[in-house]
């Protein structure tokens, strides 16, 4: 049986318990039940901002320590806190930035 690359496994994972069991990682069903979504949501978001290697064991470890550091997020906090999706920002207040240029005043008449 082939084993396969780690892109291959990674395209193969679906949910939160797959990622964490193939990563190694222990974890608290409750947890992950509860905040699953987010967990991947933020282990996504992590990626995202991360150098990459191009060497498969650098960036399997970087992806266990990246999924760890997602899953402990949830661990110490809750989704509410976390605030991963937007949905969860859409009640803040706005700030909208206005410059002076822009501010014009108009005479009665003209």
């Amino acid at each position: 049986m082939d084993t396969l690359t780690l892109d291959e496994a990674m395209s193969e994972l679906e949910s939160a318990e797959d990622f964490l069991n193939y990563f190694g990682i222990e974890y608290e069903p409750a947890v992950v039940h509860v905040n699953r979504l987010h967990i991947l949501q933020r282990f996504h978001n992590y990626l995202g901002k991360a150098t990459l290697p191009d060497v498969e064991d650098a960036r399997r470890l970087m992806y266990t320590t990246l999924l760890q550091q997602a899953y402990q997020d949830f661990v110490n906090s809750d989704a509410q806190t976390e605030k991963v999706f937007k949905v969860f920002h859409m009640h803040e207040p706005q700030v909208k930035f206005v410059p002076v240029s822009a501010i014009t005043v108009r005479k009665a008449g003209t």
